[in-house]
């Protein structure tokens, strides 16, 4: 049975850096809006990471104030506006340093457990 991760969370399983870096990850291919961030998580990891919209759009607003993101209001005939983001160069700059200090968190974990965990 696999566990399900909520970014609001408060048994520490789940990160703000974590959350940080999964939404900095999924807008490195693309611009995408609030509610596409959280379902391409959510699939991607089978379900079992998932974010509710009351600690998405607080964490994507900070990214933005922090200026990793710039987000742009798109509105089309018919349609709800929606707020698309985009990852910015210091955007990409932060995801690199996330996805170092975590291959060296599971590198450090696997040497602690073991080569059968690797």
């Amino acid at each position: 049975m696999s566990q399900t991760y909520s970014a609001s969370d408060d048994n520490g399983e789940f990160k703000k850096g974590s959350a940080e870096m999964l939404v900095l990850s999924v807008l490195e291919a693309r611009p995408r809006h609030g509610y596409e961030i959280g379902k391409l998580i959510e699939r991607e990891s089978g379900g079992a990471l998932t974010f509710s919209v009351a600690s998405l759009y607080p964490l994507l607003y900070r990214l933005e104030e922090r200026g990793l993101l710039d987000g742009r209001w798109v509105e089309k005939a018919s349609q709800r506006r929606k707020r698309f983001y985009r990852i910015t160069p210091a955007g990409k700059a932060a995801l690199a340093r996330h996805r170092r200090t975590f291959d060296n968190f599971v590198a450090a974990v696997k040497r602690v457990m073991g080569a059968e965990y690797a």
